[in-house]
């Protein structure tokens, strides 16, 4: 990992936990974390609520002086008016958000939502100070395929040859095999590293090397705290987006201080 890059765990709870569930969850995380003295400046944490539990993490961060981040797990392509359940990039950002998850599978499939819909969302994330986390990633079938690499990739092409050099450096690509999420199935080091440096390849070309050397990328699909310290010490591993394990709060602690303590032996 490039020591300009910080490593992040990001946990997405989807469609879990209630604005009570939520606020205890972060209570008890936030002491895991200070009785373990994570340093908050050599590994970012950021967690993805629900709508209906952004303002009581917001307030929670806000009081206690929380050095833990969140964001959002999709946004509306809009930025006002008549489009009922839609929430606009401009209403998250004022809730403090520092991220967006653009992209992820399940909004992929279950909505759908396609690629012009994704390029949209990123930029209004942009637009509003934000950051995107770009999820990516091949089905099972481009896999068998043989042609999983060139499917990620264009996935991020899509999004990223409409965008400037600043945009691009804003970044954060979360490389998901469709195959390894919630399945219990995780790609191996080796794979998730090919995907990263595929990704910076692509930035590299369509940018230059401080782009690709910028953005961080980021892997999930089964991420636990069994196969954390293998996949983080692949050199263009950034971190982790984590879903089923960021449900449990000591196993997502685990994570979080074998990252930091992985990347900070390798003098990160």
């Amino acid at each position: 990992m490039a020591s300009a890059r910080i490593p992040m765990v990001a946990g997405n709870w989807k469609m879990n936990f209630d604005h009570l569930e939520a606020t205890a969850f972060v209570q008890q995380f936030a002491r895991n974390l200070k009785s373990g003295r994570f340093d908050f400046s050599k590994c970012e944490v950021a967690l993805f609520p629900a709508f209906t539990a952004l303002r009581s993490v917001q307030v929670l961060v806000d009081a206690d002086n929380l050095r833990i981040r969140y964001g959002a797990q999709t946004v509306s392509v809009t930025s006002q008016g008549a489009f009922t359940g839609d929430v606009s990039a401009d209403m998250l950002a004022r809730l403090g958000c520092s991220y967006v998850i653009v992209g992820h599978s399940e909004r992929r499939k279950y909505h759908p939502e396609d690629d012009a819909n994704i390029v949209d969302q990123v930029r209004a994330v942009l637009a509003a100070g934000m950051q995107p986390i770009l999820c990516v990633g091949e089905s099972l079938e481009e896999r068998r395929k043989g042609i999983e690499l060139d499917f990620a990739v264009g996935q991020v092409h899509d999004v990223t040859r409409d965008l400037s050099d600043e945009e691009a450096e804003r970044l954060i690509i979360a490389y998901e095999p469709v195959w390894a999420i919630g399945t219990g199935m995780v790609a191996t080091p080796q794979s998730a590293q090919d995907a990263a440096e595929a990704f910076r390849e692509h930035l590299a070309s369509t940018f230059d090397d401080h782009v690709a050397q910028m953005v961080r990328v980021l892997y999930g699909g089964s991420v636990t705290s069994k196969n954390a310290v293998e996949l983080i010490s692949e050199p263009d591993v950034d971190g982790f987006l984590i879903g089923g394990a960021a449900l449990h709060v000591d196993e997502l602690t685990r994570i979080c201080m074998l990252t930091l303590q992985t990347t900070s032996s390798q003098g990160l």
